[in-house]
């Protein structure tokens, strides 16, 4: 068999084996399904809905449909764990490891921070994703924990009423002065503010702090390397590639009130979590 296959299967008559039908049909052994159900790779289609499965009894229905989407060089994939840093009970702020993803795939969810954080905290709750950072990026994460918490704070993100900051390491010396970039990216406005926090001769980078106004994709790699200081490590903006280091580009700062208590907030990295210059 090769390494990335799907299979999809007819449900014909009530049943609880789901593990099973999967076997005769894919030739895959039992153990092989279970670890492929529990990282996501298996899904059930009951009527219009369709939902990744992860209980090997879960009960079929005549006319219902599992979908089976293998690649095993995706389920063998393995990233550092995520750590919590602040619990609110309703939402959560997480450190997001280099590699560690904000969305799932078709094939598995088990790289993801939600996925992550819905097997490990205690208690044990739903994790919705409020907002993403690049699987490349790293720093703080927000996720949700009730519908009602999801919303309230993805609303902040969208009408802008959340103030974040992000640290850098960019190529060259930046300028002293705050710099205000408003390239488009992807021909939508976007506004960033960039301001030199240290500068290290020795390799020629700047650490940077940038706060951002607007949230497009890739937008502070984008402003960066509109200004002739890509981040370092930057594999799609910039010049680095496959013997670069991790890129550069840490969440580190969130302040906003909270809409379900009315609460001011402020979020902080710490240090350790920041990038750091590459002695």
């Amino acid at each position: 068999m090769t390494n990335k296959t799907e299979f999809h299967i007819d449900i014909l008559e009530q049943t609880t084996d789901a593990i099973e039908l999967l076997a005769q049909a894919s030739g895959l052994g039992k153990q092989v399904l279970k670890d492929a159900m529990q990282k996501g790779a298996i899904w059930h289609s009951h009527g219009k809905q369709t939902n990744r499965i992860r209980r090997a009894k879960k009960p079929l229905q005549a006319g219902d449909k599992l979908h089976l989407y293998y690649n095993q060089h995706i389920l063998d994939e393995q990233v550092t764990p995520a750590e919590l840093l602040f619990d609110e009970t309703d939402y959560s702020v997480w450190y997001k490891p280099y590699g560690m993803r904000c969305q799932g795939s078709k094939w598995s969810d088990h790289t993801t921070i939600n996925r992550f954080a819905e097997l490990n905290m205690q208690p044990q709750r739903n994790a919705f994703i409020i907002h993403r950072l690049d699987r490349a990026a790293t720093g703080l994460l927000i996720l949700g924990h009730s519908k009602k918490a999801t919303a309230a704070i993805a609303k902040l993100f969208e009408t802008r009423a959340l103030e974040k900051h992000y640290e850098v390491i960019v190529h060259g010396k930046f300028s002293s002065e705050t710099v205000q970039i408003d390239t488009p990216v992807d021909n939508k406005p976007a506004l960033s503010h960039a301001t030199l926090i240290t500068y290290h001769s020795g390799l020629n980078q700047s650490k940077v702090q940038v706060k951002i106004d607007t949230g497009r994709k890739h937008q502070i790699r984008i402003h960066m390397a509109s200004l002739g200081h890509p981040v370092v490590g930057d594999r799609l903006h910039g010049e680095a590639d496959n013997t670069s280091p991790d890129l550069k580009l840490t969440s580190c700062y969130f302040t906003f009130q909270c809409p379900l208590t009315a609460k001011q907030k402020v979020f902080e990295l710490p240090e350790k979590y920041r990038p750091q210059f590459a002695e």
